[in-house]
């Protein structure tokens, strides 16, 4: 079965999906109509603006959004999911992907998330770091006896594990978990503590959002990253992602059990190869590549 995966935050870079507007008119409408939608061109700010510009929560999150479902768009017939799933904000490309949401709806509730995302961050001092090379279970045993906030946030691959929570508490973790052997236990430069509870008033935020969203039945299973498996039921769907704000990323167990279910072929749609990455330490077996817009 063919799988597509969408990526989250990190993956933009200047330039992106300029190539899909100066070539398919179908991208452009669906660009404009984007500019339109957002109240401010981030075209301009994703064909021509510095690595600062594209990193403000606000443009980063709708850019990849972007560049992810309108790649997907273009791709016209050859495009035909058996199933999806998304790191974090990827999990968004892939609800539109998969017929769930519109669009519009789509980039509406990218917004509205990365606003409400930048708002928690703004109120409390909060941060993430990567842990290297240690078992999950280890790196979960030294969050829970750490004093303050600070939990497993995505799972990545195995041996790749983010935390999440208060500055003091991500600290004090990379120290021990250092001593306990972590190759690296290196703090991230992000805006604050994603997938933690620190997130907890943009989930209620958002939640108030998707609530009033029209959601569809997906036409192809949907792996979600709070329950890592399919799910084909449009109330479960929008649960799951109201959740997930402050829940963890389960990318691995996701992408694991997709491969149970049958996936043979994983393409990765949007900015970057982050992902086709950490299919290789995942399952090097399994095939893994970028989708291309021949234009």
């Amino acid at each position: 079965m063919k799988a597509y995966i969408f990526p989250g935050q990190g993956a933009q870079f200047t330039g992106m999906g300029l190539d899909l507007y100066e070539n398919s008119p179908l991208a452009q409408e669906l660009f404009e109509k984007a500019n339109s939608i957002l109240g401010f061109s981030i075209t301009d700010v994703m064909f021509e603006g510095t690595p600062e510009e594209l990193k403000q929560t606000k443009v980063t999150q709708p850019a990849i959004f972007l560049h992810s479902v309108i790649l997907a768009k273009v791709l016209g017939n050859s495009f035909q999911p058996e199933m999806v799933a998304g790191h974090s904000l990827g999990e968004l490309s892939a609800l539109v992907a998969a017929e769930v949401l519109s669009f519009e709806d789509g980039l509406k509730l990218v917004s509205q998330r990365a606003m409400a995302m930048q708002k928690a961050c703004e109120a409390q001092a909060s941060t993430m770091a990567a842990v290297l090379g240690l078992e999950d279970e280890l790196v979960e045993q030294v969050c829970n006896d750490i004093e303050g906030v600070v939990v497993a946030a995505n799972y990545n691959c195995p041996g790749q594990l983010v935390i999440s929570g208060e500055v003091s508490a991500i600290e004090k973790a990379c120290e021990v978990l250092t001593e306990k052997g972590a190759r690296r236990a290196l703090v991230l430069p992000v805006g604050g503590a994603f997938h933690s509870p620190m997130m907890e008033p943009a989930r209620e935020e958002l939640a108030a959002a998707i609530g009033a969203t029209a959601f569809n039945e997906p036409t192809c299973p949907v792996y979600q990253n709070v329950p890592a498996k399919a799910v084909t039921n449009a109330e479960e769907i929008k649960e799951n992602l109201i959740a997930q704000l402050t829940a963890p990323v389960k990318w691995t167990q996701s992408i694991q059990a997709m491969i149970a279910d049958g996936g043979t072929e994983f393409v990765e749609v949007g900015p970057g190869k982050v992902l086709q990455g950490l299919m290789r330490k995942i399952d090097r077996s399994v095939a893994a590549s970028g989708a291309i817009f021949e234009g």
